[in-house]
């Protein structure tokens, strides 16, 4: 039997390199862990990680073609990043001029949450422990 130990990382690729890695560094504070320019691709590979836990890997290609993420378009749907405390994870977002949606409740947890956008409008969301 197969058995899953965790999600090792999420993939990005993105349209704008340096929008991206700010957003993900200056706004939702991952380190950089490594960072790639593969000269044969044209891209970049950033290696980021959340505390000490490698979780994300933003990639830039030529002219990426654009992905429909919304409403509700199959795949992907949105990457939910855990938070202690939503009313100041809403008010960076704020600080930081970054729009995000009314905060909501779970109706089967009782969690509040909110949903917010990167550079490439990938919808991201803070969920409230």
């Amino acid at each position: 039997m197969l058995t899953l130990r965790a999600v090792h990382h999420v993939a990005i690729i993105c349209s704008n390199y340096e929008a991206s890695k700010k957003f993900y560094t200056d706004v939702l504070g991952f380190r950089v862990m490594a960072e790639h320019y593969r000269a044969e691709r044209r891209s970049y590979k950033l290696d980021l990680a959340l505390g000490d836990r490698y979780c994300i890997e933003l990639f830039s290609f030529p002219d990426p073609p654009a992905r429909v993420s919304r409403p509700e378009a199959c795949g992907l749907r949105h990457l939910a990043f855990e938070v202690s405390n939503l009313d100041e994870a809403t008010a960076w977002l704020k600080q930081k001029n970054i729009a995000f949606e009314p905060v909501r409740i779970d109706e089967y947890t009782g969690k509040r949450f909110t949903f917010f956008a990167d550079p490439d409008n990938l919808p991201l969301e803070f969920y409230e422990q």
